[in-house]
């Protein structure tokens, strides 16, 4: 009869708010760890390329040692042995004095 006043009030979840800052740090870590780093990495490649000039020597992805023989908007003419070939700037590894970057 009166037993329903001594029973012990339904154990709960966690409060639902938990649950937005469990996803809102989930989202940092994502931008943490994967997009600002891919950014950057993107924003220097594109300096790189910007900076190329005639008579620089670079690595291709390829793996081919070129001459810049000119440069246009989205081409490079490179100098490969006696003959020269139309690339795209995107095609350019690094250039050959700089030293190669640590891979993990």
């Amino acid at each position: 009869m009166n037993f329903v006043l001594l029973e012990a009030p339904a154990a709960g979840g966690p409060p639902g708010w938990t649950q937005f800052v469990f996803i809102g740090g989930m989202a940092l870590m994502f931008y943490f760890l994967l997009i600002r780093p891919q950014s950057k990495a993107r924003k220097e490649t594109e300096a790189r390329l910007a900076k190329l000039k005639a008579g620089d020597e670079v690595v291709l992805t390829s793996g081919l040692y070129a001459t810049i023989d000119r440069v246009e908007d989205k081409h490079i003419w490179l100098k490969l042995g006696g003959s020269v070939v139309k690339a795209r700037r995107a095609a350019v590894a690094s250039l050959a004095t700089e030293p190669e970057t640590k891979q993990n």
